[in-house]
């Protein structure tokens, strides 16, 4: 390891502010790769006190610790309890769920291997002392490692550097413990009259004589959780630390077996999620909860640390400076953290509307709790546990040997052979005057033969002031409807059974645009065409131009010109209408207050501006056939401060299911261009959940689903009834019947068209070897 201006033969001297695990783990570590290392930790606190009771490690974790440091390993294995099962109780219901292999021990006792550990190496453990400022420390270590948590004064000396973002969550939550073993993994749901709460715990100590230190009969975590507003209705916001943890103790008595429960320092807490954008300042590197929280729901916090502890100490042995090793510890990390906190995010988020969830039959909110986080899926969780899964099929109505995603789904008089939709995808393969041409009927078409329940078009334009490029495909003269019915011909004759639907639109301030290749969101280079929107802002102030803001006769106008799309659409032989209401197009502009500036009847208040969508949803609703189902794409949030949020969606979907919507096409954002989006796998899924849990109607999920196990999950869980896939369909026409022939399915929700038969099997592939594991330290 060489210092910033080259080769120094010094050997480091480290500072580590913060006795936790991640810190004295990573002392240890640095101290054993060299022993000449000069290494001091500083902990404000005694070394017998800690906070929070056990910590869970993953099997990965500790194959990491046995790799890295087997004298820590062996001393860890020898404490750890060890358990399979998670028991789920709800409404007086225990369901238990099992394979999932976990390993918790006492916070205390793994404090006191690692302190062992590290005085055995000779690092300098220094307690009860404030340490000194990590700049201060920076002026005479080579390293200082600031490991201070969750509330770390040295992010907060260096917020200009690090930049954290610090979200604070809507449920109150109380660290305790109970003095005894449980045997499994508990979640359980309690109704408490005012209000749901929830308990997690665990066990971490076994009984007396393995678990020194602890009660005799063992120990287990419990923490209770609720809403803020919950709490409050408790009258908890005024209890003292004793007085809560008699209230939890009686609210779980059956649980706990009417057992007291033990308090140290716990205290009521709001949990907050810290994210940087850089981890490091100079000689400076936050490490474990200082740069990265994630929800105890999934058990991370430490977890997390320890990782970051293996990581550093690897990328210090492997770089030949130490900004080469800071910058490759974070560039390693950072993908790990984002995926670990999307996944804690998930889950909180699913803690904190747990009321929506608790009305499901009982395997289901089971299966919805253990796959809540989308890190644990039906796939996975089946070979977890078999017998369990194939009760929540059964309780569902699944039959037997099917998939939940080749289930049919009723929507008005339609009934889709299975849960899969093709998403609309813009093309821009139109001719110049709108027409759908051979590209449509070849796309649409293999698209209909790949197994797909039900295909949707493009947005197809209203009028030709409503395209956002020229080559946009539209439906307002005879030849546009012609051309459709070759289409929807082709559809129902060679994929019989695929239906097939038109989603209707107009760009608003988003048209006269190149095609997506050519600049995305860039004017024409010439041609352009004036636009129309709710209020006169351009999508990209100084790109974009100024549209036109509508007047009330110019609304009765594109009234006019949904109504007549309809009706073409209806003759042309489409089986499913969709509104766009998303995207930052002219309807969806109308929604969001963040397009929409008007004073009239059609601003201000969410219901006015509702209320020219609504009209066209009517005026469309009108011209549609009665037996023909309509569905409604939204946006469910702008991902942008003071635009349309999550309780807006509701309030919007349940709006348009007054109005008939037989469905809600549930997407997110598009709508500014300084929006902020939390991507990830499935991200958008949650805001469809929520609509369909909290009004009970059907709904259409969205958003970088892409395996077929995501889709089974969704659709067992009920956090949707379909799913429209976009980019999958992209790379694989047939992913339907491809993922029908992966899953071992054949059956009706998955036919292969006759001239297809041959290839219904999956080929062979050769053999593969995974890579070995990168590091191993010694």
């Amino acid at each position: 390891m060489t210092g910033s201006a080259g080769p120094d033969p010094r050997p480091l001297k480290v500072a580590v502010l913060g006795g936790g695990p991640g810190g004295l783990y990573a002392a240890a570590l640095l101290k054993r790769l060299d022993p000449a290392r000069e290494i001091t930790v500083w902990e404000r606190n005694a070394p017998d006190d800690t906070f929070g009771f056990g910590v869970v490690l993953s099997d990965e974790t500790l194959g990491g610790i046995e790799h890295a440091d087997p004298v820590v390993y062996r001393a860890l294995q020898a404490e750890f309890v060890r358990w399979d099962d998670i028991d789920i109780v709800h409404r007086g219901r225990t369901l238990t769920s099992g394979g999932h292999g976990f390993a918790a021990l006492g916070r205390r006792r793994l404090l006191a291997i690692l302190h062992d550990r590290c005085r055995s190496l000779g690092v300098r453990l220094v307690f009860g002392t404030e340490a000194p400022p990590a700049a201060r420390l920076a002026r005479d270590h080579d390293l200082v490692i600031a490991a201070d948590g969750v509330h770390s004064t040295t992010r907060t000396a260096h917020a200009d550097v690090f930049r954290p973002q610090l979200t604070t969550h809507r449920c109150r939550y109380i660290w305790l413990s109970a003095d005894f073993a449980l045997n499994a993994f508990r979640f359980e749901i309690a109704d408490t009259g005012r209000g749901i709460a929830q308990l997690h715990a665990y066990p971490y100590a076994r009984p007396a004589p393995e678990g020194p230190g602890e009660p005799d009969g063992g120990a287990s975590t419990v923490i209770v959780e609720m809403r803020e507003e919950v709490w409050r209705a408790n009258g908890l916001d005024t209890h003292d630390e004793s007085a809560s943890a008699a209230w939890c103790a009686a609210l779980f008595a059956d649980s706990l077996g009417g057992r007291p429960l033990r308090t140290n320092n716990s205290s009521w807490i709001a949990f907050r999620t810290v994210a940087n954008e850089r981890w490091s300042h100079g000689p400076i590197v936050l490490l474990g909860d200082a740069a990265h929280t994630a929800h105890f729901s999934i058990g991370s916090g430490t977890k997390l640390a320890v990782e970051d502890a293996l990581a550093l100490t690897a990328c210090l042995r492997e770089q030949p400076t130490l900004p080469d090793a800071l910058a490759a510890y974070e560039a390693e990390r950072r993908p790990v953290v984002a995926s670990t906190q999307r996944a804690a995010r998930a889950s909180l988020a699913w803690f904190e509307d747990l009321a929506t969830y608790t009305g499901q039959p009982p395997h289901q909110f089971a299966f919805n709790l253990l796959t809540r986080s989308r890190r644990v899926t039906h796939d996975n969780l089946r070979l977890r546990d078999a017998e369990f899964t194939d009760a929540v099929a059964a309780e569902a109505g699944v039959p037997t040997g099917t998939p939940p995603m080749f289930t049919p789904f009723r929507l008005r008089g339609l009934t889709l052979r299975n849960r899969v939709v093709v998403s609309p995808m813009d093309m821009y393969a139109a001719d110049g005057d709108g027409t759908p041409g051979d590209f449509h009927l070849v796309h649409l078409g293999a698209r209909a033969l790949g197994g797909a329940g039900l295909v949707m078009t493009e947005m197809v334009c209203v009028s030709p002031e409503g395209r956002i490029t020229p080559a946009c495909t539209g439906l307002y003269t005879p030849e546009h409807e012609r051309a459709w019915r070759r289409v929807t011909d082709f559809v129902h004759t060679r994929a019989p059974g695929t239906a097939l639907g038109v989603q209707l639109g107009h760009s608003g301030r988003k048209g006269s645009t190149r095609r997506m290749w050519e600049g995305i969101d860039q004017p024409l280079p010439d041609g352009n065409w004036p636009l129309v929107a709710p209020s006169a802002l351009p999508y990209r102030p100084g790109v974009n131009q100024v549209p036109h803001a509508l007047t009330t006769a110019e609304l009765a106008a594109v009234r006019k010109q949904f109504a007549r799309s309809a009706a073409a659409a209806a003759r042309a032989g489409f089986d499913l209408l969709e509104l766009h209401c998303a995207h930052g197009y002219l309807l969806s502009g109308f929604l969001s207050p963040l397009t929409n500036r008007r004073t009239d009847a059609y601003g201000g208040s969410l219901a006015g501006r509702l209320r020219f969508p609504l009209e066209v949803f009517d005026a469309v609703r009108e011209q549609w056939p009665e037996d023909r189902p309509m569905t409604v794409r939204i946006s469910a949030t702008d991902w942008a401060e003071g635009g349309t949020t999550a309780d807006d969606a509701v309030a919007l979907a349940a709006a348009f299911a007054e109005h008939g919507a037989d469905a809600i096409d549930v997407s997110t954002g598009q709508v500014v261009p300084h929006e902020r989006p939390d991507f990830g796998r499935s991200y958008q899924a949650p805001f469809a959940d929520r609509i369909r849990n909290t009004l009970g109607i059907p709904v259409i999920a969205v958003g970088a689903i892409s395996s077929w196990d995501d889709v089974n999950s969704l659709i067992l869980a009920g956090r949707t009834d379909l799913c429209a896939l976009a980019r999958p369909h992209l790379y694989d026409p047939h992913w339907t019947l491809h993922a029908a022939a992966d899953q071992g399915y054949s059956g009706p929700g998955a036919p292969w068209p006759l001239p297809y038969q041959a290839g219904s099997r999956t080929p062979p592939t050769g053999r593969t070897d995974a890579p070995k594991p990168r590091l191993t330290l010694h």
